[in-house]
């Protein structure tokens, strides 16, 4: 039987390089479908980059103690996921990193769903969204890819961050491999998401949001989830988690998977099987 055809399109926005591949479609229709999810992670670009100066986080950036600022649906959303998983990952994860860096203690703030709207309890509210925006992103370019009945596709952001739908006819999968697509590492992925974070490309950036330090135990760590804004921001997590709290957290969650990559090799916590190519 021969392969499947894959469509593969690249697009640059939050200073990466994204990629729509797309299986078992007509060439023009499937092109057709990568632009208008591009085109929505363009829009989710102009709203959640703090490096815009008229973007909502921007705004949010500015607000005084006490203010507040409505939000568009996709910020909202994108704010909530990330306090769910501040939550859930006991303030591993943040999108106030460096808080403790430029302030005496962390920002806090509260999201009024009544209202749609955003309000500062405390300090400025700096927000970094590096460790959850592009998998947010790739949740909302997924949206486009279904609406426009393209069930089989893979999304990546910078190859860090991969989201897998429907597996191409005829096989079990996408076969991903942790690293690049060159990597001994590998499984096939359907339904949901491997996202990685380290220390090798940008050094010591991952800062506990806890204690402001550095994350400096492991070079790397991947996570998978049923979502990349989960497995992004769990990645990331799993580099400031000590291995005995991540593995608890991981019980709770039977749906995350995480490799940490040690001295002596790489270690697999969680429950999710996720089976290697043959």
């Amino acid at each position: 039987m021969s392969e499947p055809v894959i469509h593969i399109f690249n697009h640059h926005a939050m200073a990466t390089q994204f990629q729509v591949r797309i299986a078992g479609e007509e060439k023009t229709y499937a092109a057709q479908t990568a632009q208008a999810a591009f085109a929505r992670t363009d829009e989710l670009e102009s709203r959640l980059s703090r490096f815009r100066a008229n973007s909502e986080i921007s705004q949010i950036a500015a607000l005084a103690v006490g203010g507040k600022l409505r939000l568009s649906e996709p910020v909202f959303a994108c704010l909530d996921q990330a306090r769910q998983m501040e939550f859930a990952t006991r303030g591993a994860f943040s999108v106030t990193p460096t808080a403790l860096q430029n302030q005496p203690t962390r920002p806090l703030w509260t999201l009024r769903e009544n209202e749609f709207a955003i309000r500062c309890d405390s300090g400025r509210l700096e927000f970094d969204l590096g460790a959850i925006g592009k998998g947010f992103a790739l949740d909302r370019m997924a949206e486009i890819l279904r609406e426009w009945d393209c069930p089989a596709f893979l999304l990546v952001a910078g190859g860090s961050s991969i989201l897998a739908g429907a597996a191409p006819p005829a096989t079990p999968g996408w076969s991903c491999g942790l690293g690049d697509d060159h990597s001994p590492r590998r499984y096939w992925l359907k339904q949901c998401s491997l996202s990685g974070s380290g220390l090798a490309v940008k050094g010591k950036h991952i800062l506990d949001p806890r204690t402001g330090q550095p994350a400096a135990r492991l070079n790397r760590a991947w996570a998978v989830a049923d979502s990349a804004a989960e497995s992004d921001a769990l990645s990331t997590a799993a580099m400031v988690l000590r291995e005995p709290e991540l593995a608890e957290i991981l019980e709770k969650q039977p749906g995350w998977l995480v490799w940490l990559a040690e001295r002596d090799g790489w270690r697999t916590l969680g429950q999710r099987d996720l089976p290697p190519p043959a």
